[in-house]
């Protein structure tokens, strides 16, 4: 009887042993992946790889035209008051080689537009700082969640080291900072053609 249960403790200490290990490898796995690589949080998009600095690059597949896509990403430095788990950011989206949108997303609900666009489209005026290049802009106001920038910011954005936006939000004014510098320009240019331009200060 007591053979039996010497046996029977050690096969139970053997299986926690062998059970702790395999959790310590498997999160040893998962702390290597999200080292090299940042996992996306949409469907047939690839895990992203890095572009340079704090840029990550995820790629996907048109499933009706086939053409291939590419989205960048850059995340703020910081918070803004409501969310304190989601950072603001900034994506590029291109396809086939072309840069079709750039939307600036503060990770909160936008106050509701205060002014209209030349078309009339409904737009909130931001300040954006490039660098040592204050300007106010007016970005397309889209559903309230993100806003549409322009071509110009972005390319200003490619090459500056410092990259601010100001917004008015429901908790007051707040500012997005980011760090965009260290940027492989070869990769924007080749998915989106685009490529730097210093933003003028008039």
């Amino acid at each position: 009887m007591k053979v039996s249960r010497w046996l029977g403790n050690a096969i139970g200490s053997s299986l926690a042993a062998r059970a702790a290990l395999l959790s310590f490898l498997i999160g040893a796995v998962a702390l290597a992946s999200a080292q090299n690589g940042r996992m996306s949080p949409y469907q047939g998009e690839s895990d992203g790889v890095s572009a340079g600095g704090q840029w990550w690059e995820f790629g996907s597949t048109d499933k009706m035209t086939g053409a291939k896509k590419v989205r960048f990403e850059l995340q703020s430095n910081n918070y803004f008051k409501e969310d304190p788990d989601y950072k603001p950011r900034v994506n590029l989206y291109c396809s086939d080689g072309k840069l079709k949108l750039a939307d600036f997303n503060p990770g909160v609900r936008l106050p509701p537009p205060n002014r209209p666009g030349f078309w009339g489209q409904p737009q909130l005026e931001v300040e954006v700082r490039v660098d040592d290049v204050h300007n106010y802009k007016g970005w397309n106001w889209m559903r309230g969640h993100f806003l549409s920038m322009d071509k110009g910011t972005v390319r200003g954005l490619l090459s500056a080291q410092v990259f601010n936006i100001a917004l008015p939000t429901r908790s007051g004014r707040q500012i997005a900072e980011f760090s965009p510098g260290g940027l492989n320009f070869e990769r924007v240019k080749q998915a989106c053609d685009l490529t730097p331009k210093k933003p003028s200060k008039d």
